[in-house]
């Protein structure tokens, strides 16, 4: 059972990743995360001593799982590759729609407003972005792709759909990730077929 130290931290980056999805990394304040998380005030430099810096980490590591249990989820009912592919999209495409265009992916968020400017957020964006490329690769040697090809290919289609995310946001409408889930589908689907015709 977790202690009530142990909850308020977790209030606290719950807190951090939403309001860094409304209101950017830079437009969100400490004050701000302790009133939406209702903790007591001493609470977020008790749990993160770096503050905000340190919350950051925690709310895109916590973004981090909440995408890969996604991920991990739809590729258990999807028949292959290009289905999982199609069937996260879609997923996200629900989130973004449900939200009203105001949840995206904070990662991104993050990694554009401080990427250049504080190397322990730009390594806790990286190490999120490979930890949905990898199970990608993973799928698709399954299917028979080569390990380089598959790393090449699962980093296009994490970087296609994260641009669509962005783009759905910015015309308000789901448009960009269905067509990104096309092409990706379309991606997958004739890099298997090559593999499959050269066996």
């Amino acid at each position: 059972m977790a202690s009530k130290g142990d909850l308020t931290k977790a209030r606290l980056a719950e807190s951090m990743l939403e309001l860094i999805q409304t209101s950017g990394y830079s437009g969100t304040g400490l004050n701000a995360v302790i009133e939406h998380a209702s903790a007591p005030k001493g609470s977020v430099y008790f749990h993160f001593p770096d503050g905000k810096v340190g919350l950051g980490v925690a709310a895109v590591e916590l973004a981090t799982k909440q995408f890969e249990a996604l991920i991990g989820e739809v590729a258990v009912s999807a028949g292959g590759p290009a289905e999982a592919a199609r069937a996260v999209i879609d997923a996200l495409a629900s989130i973004v729609s449900d939200s009203d265009f105001r949840l995206g992916c904070p990662v991104s968020v993050v990694t554009l407003e401080m990427g250049a400017d504080n190397d322990r957020l730009r390594q806790a964006c990286a190490s999120a972005f490979e930890s949905w490329i990898s199970p990608t690769v993973a799928v698709l040697e399954v299917s028979g792709v080569s390990a380089e090809e598959a790393r090449s290919l699962a980093t296009v289609v994490v970087s296609t759909i994260e641009g669509a995310v962005i783009l759905s946001r910015a015309m308000r409408s789901v448009q960009p990730l269905r067509y990104a889930a096309d092409m990706v589908v379309d991606l997958i689907n004739q890099r298997c077929r090559t593999v499959g015709g050269k066996r």
